[in-house]
């Protein structure tokens, strides 16, 4: 079984972080979707999600 990859564009490395999130606008507010990131895209992923206020937790994958 391979391993699950980062959500960032064109990254091919395993993630190790789970990025949880919602858009208030599209979702009720318990929900959330996940973008999973490695090591060095978890901040800039976050970063994204937290200049729309999306982001929600950042938890080990």
């Amino acid at each position: 079984m391979e391993p699950d990859v980062c959500s960032a564009k064109g990254c091919t490395a395993a993630a190790t972080w789970q990025l949880l999130w919602n858009n208030p606008k599209l979702h009720t507010p318990e929900r959330r979707k996940t973008w999973l990131a490695c090591e060095d895209h978890k901040v800039s992923l976050s970063q994204f999600l937290a200049a729309r206020n999306f982001l929600k937790d950042v938890v080990a994958h």
